[in-house]
């Protein structure tokens, strides 16, 4: 199940490990076929641009989109809660679902920041990722939209990951979703308020960027 952790980091912050790393993400999603050859075929325009591209105006793109625009937010429960108390709630629902299942986060992200959530999926069996991920395909193709309106080549992550999904986007939940975007501010100023509004983290210690075994339960 490589091809949830291939797209996962492909959303993640540009490095030069990253770029290196993309000939062996293509073949993960092509050798596992989890995803259809027109979603392979939309990721290639990404692949191509990481690829060709300078390696300070990838990560500036890359910041722009992710860090600078709250609607194109990687962290799934912002879309959904805000800085609202149940976020918080539905943070520690998160935890305890991935401890679960015998894993826990170390340090960086919080549980939800989605190229976590891929990377988790990509430890379970085909059917339950697909379950777990039904519940947060309306967010991520609200992402996908958003994406798409930008013209960025990111969108196709996205939309590969709803397309594995069990069930159909809940197009309710999408449509108040998508009505929560709020307005587009990638201005400096914006970034600082974001960063001093920052949601506090739940749980032991700081969220984490990977996941590692924990023992078996006895």
């Amino acid at each position: 199940m490589k091809t949830y952790r291939a797209l996962g980091a492909l959303l993640t912050y540009p490095t030069e490990e990253l770029i290196e790393a993309l000939p062996e993400i293509r073949a993960v999603l092509v050798d596992e076929r989890l995803i259809a050859a027109s979603h392979i075929a939309a990721i290639d325009g990404l692949l191509d641009h990481l690829s060709a591209g300078d390696l300070m105006d990838l990560q500036d793109e890359y910041v722009r989109l992710f860090d600078r625009m709250r609607s194109l937010s990687l962290h799934l429960y912002e879309h959904l809660y805000g800085e609202a108390r149940e976020r918080g709630q539905a943070m520690v629902r998160l935890q305890t679902l991935y401890k679960f299942h015998g894993f826990s986060h170390t340090s960086g992200e919080l549980p939800d920041y989605l190229p976590l959530f891929a990377e988790f999926l990509s430890l379970m069996t085909d059917r339950t990722a697909r379950t777990i991920l039904s519940d947060a395909a309306p967010t991520i193709e609200a992402l996908h939209q958003r994406a798409a309106k930008k013209e960025t080549s990111y969108a196709a992550v996205f939309a590969a990951l709803v397309s594995m999904a069990a069930k159909q986007v809940d197009r309710t939940l999408l449509a108040e979703i998508m009505r929560g975007g709020g307005a587009e501010d990638d201005s400096l100023d914006a970034l600082d308020r974001a960063w001093e509004d920052a949601p506090v983290t739940f749980g032991e210690g700081d969220a984490a960027k990977s996941l590692e075994p924990m023992q078996p339960r006895g």
